[in-house]
């Protein structure tokens, strides 16, 4: 019996990830980003091919659908190849040539393959599928549409604590309960990523609300529900976040001076307080049991062993921190995204991961003075795309994104390439 439910799940998961690989084939472009966002959000990573050292989970799959339909199509992206291309182009080569100063370079390339190969494979599908800032908009509401589902599940994994996404395979069926709180992960591996999904998705339904009031309404109810329900601190500051980036629309002129007051403003706390400016996040728990105190310490650890993973990463970061992950023996847990790309790549692919969150947001203040012809709900459009990638460069001091969680940078980030090139050529 126990055989024949396995064999029912593996064929109700495998169909699901052949119907979406099928729409990305045969959709048109402008809906070409549903199969695959479904296919991320609808989908654990619990269903994986191995081909040989090979690992390829269902957005992996979804990946090569797409690259096989641009090559069948001759879809190429809009405008010409800009700096943010460039440095993703940079990002992915030395990722892949800092497997050579590890232990075991042929195990290090592989591992790295399969990261830059999704994460940059993201970036490039949704450069392609979006055209221009009406693509953007289309995208938002199919995004809505995608995290409605998600968050109507989570909140039934809340309210009966069991996981329906569970089914498909590769994650638990009773989220894990924190201080008497369920926290509901729906398809993600944590209920951490899970929220925060929701939370750095936000600013996008918000700049579509003067296009279309409904939707916004639709993605931001799914958000909310989302962050309540995967009962984490994170999450919430993310949101906030994500928030205070959108309200600086209304002081926009002023933001030269804001980039002046932020790093002063921290060089104050340093002075002032006892402990170095970034324990600062230790001191904000809006969810009891959170972790803050070990996200500041990791940092300071980091700075500790500079030595160690400057370079090309390390192979060994259990002696960072007093406690590990199950895992791997080798590890702490890097709860932090910057510091994921060091202990991976080394300190120039960090600085190369925060290049392009600085180019993304330099796009969207240029584009914004320079499309003073536009009107305003397509100019606070352009200013979500910036408010949702400051999100994610909050979210990345405190979340280490591991799983499919990751799609939404980087699709952040192709958004705003595409309309930075097709709205400037």
């Amino acid at each position: 019996m126990r055989t024949r439910c396995i064999f029912i799940v593996n064929s109700l998961a495998i169909t699901l990830l052949l119907v979406n690989a099928a729409l990305i084939l045969s959709l048109p472009r402008r809906y070409a980003p549903l199969p695959l966002l479904a296919g991320a959000c609808l989908m654990t990573v619990g269903l994986e091919i191995d081909i040989g050292v090979f690992h390829f989970t269902a957005i992996r799959i979804l990946i090569a659908a797409g690259i096989v339909r641009i090559i069948l199509r001759g879809e190429r992206l809009a405008g010409e190849i800009n700096g943010l291309d460039w440095l993703m182009v940079a990002w992915s080569a030395w990722g892949l040539a800092s497997s050579y100063f590890h232990k075991d370079p042929s195990a290090a390339l592989v591992f790295r393959l399969g990261l830059v190969y999704t994460n940059f494979g993201i970036y490039f599908l949704f450069r392609v599928f979006c055209e221009s800032l009406d693509d953007v908009e289309r995208l938002c509401r199919i995004t809505a549409i995608v995290l409605l589902i998600v968050a109507i599940e989570m909140l039934f994994e809340s309210m009966t604590d069991y996981n329906l996404f569970s089914l498909l395979g590769g994650i638990s069926e009773t989220p894990t309960i924190r201080e008497g709180r369920i926290r509901a992960q729906g398809p993600f591996d944590h209920s951490i990523l899970a929220g925060t999904v929701g939370a750095v998705c936000l600013p996008l339904f918000v700049g579509i609300w003067k296009q279309d009031l409904k939707m916004t309404v639709v993605g931001v109810a799914a958000c909310i529900t989302m962050i309540i329900t995967s009962a984490s601190a994170g999450p919430i500051m993310s949101a906030v976040a994500g928030i205070a980036a959108l309200v600086m629309w209304n002081y926009r002129e002023n933001m030269r001076l804001v980039r002046w007051v932020v790093p002063l403003g921290y060089i104050g706390l340093d002075m002032i307080m006892k402990d170095p400016a970034y324990y600062i996040i230790s001191r904000i728990g809006l969810v009891s049991g959170s972790g803050g105190y070990h996200r500041a310490a990791l940092i300071e650890s980091a700075i500790q062993h500079l030595d160690e993973w400057w370079l090309a990463g390390t192979d060994y970061t259990r002696h960072w921190m007093p406690t590990g992950v199950s895992w791997s023996p080798d590890h702490t847990d890097i709860t932090n995204y910057y510091l994921h790309m060091g202990v991976v790549g080394g300190l120039p692919w960090m600085l190369l991961f925060m290049a392009i969150l600085a180019k993304g947001f330099s796009f969207v203040g240029v584009k914004i003075d320079q499309a003073s012809d536009l009107p305003d709900k397509s100019r606070f459009m352009l200013w979500a795309l910036g408010s949702a990638l400051f999100a994610h460069a909050v979210t990345a001091i405190s979340v280490s994104y591991f799983d499919q969680s990751s799609l939404f940078i980087y699709l952040n980030l192709a958004a705003i390439g595409s309309v930075w090139s097709s709205e400037t050529s």
